[in-house]
């Protein structure tokens, strides 16, 4: 026993030691009884993470002007220009 820790000090220690190793065993044994009571799910999929729909939104487009067009243009070149 190390002289500089009192024992109080060590039996905290051992308390909190005692409480992590229960809550283990009891946080493993709780998640085991949940699978096994859980109704089957399909290989591959997250009970988390929900079904995903098959389509998607409406797709949107927009008409530019030539002035619009242009100035997209002109921003794209500016951009392309700062790269190289």
């Amino acid at each position: 026993m190390p002289e500089h820790v009192s024992n109080l000090q060590l039996a905290g220690a051992s308390v909190l030691a005692l409480a992590t190793a229960v809550w283990t065993v009891g946080l493993v044994r709780l998640l085991r009884r949940s699978r096994s009571t859980a109704a089957p799910r399909p290989v591959g999929t997250l009970r988390a993470v929900p079904g995903q729909r098959r389509t998607g939104p409406g797709a949107e487009c927009v008409e530019l002007t030539p002035q619009e067009r242009a100035a997209f243009a002109g921003l794209v070149r500016q951009f392309s220009d700062n790269r190289s």
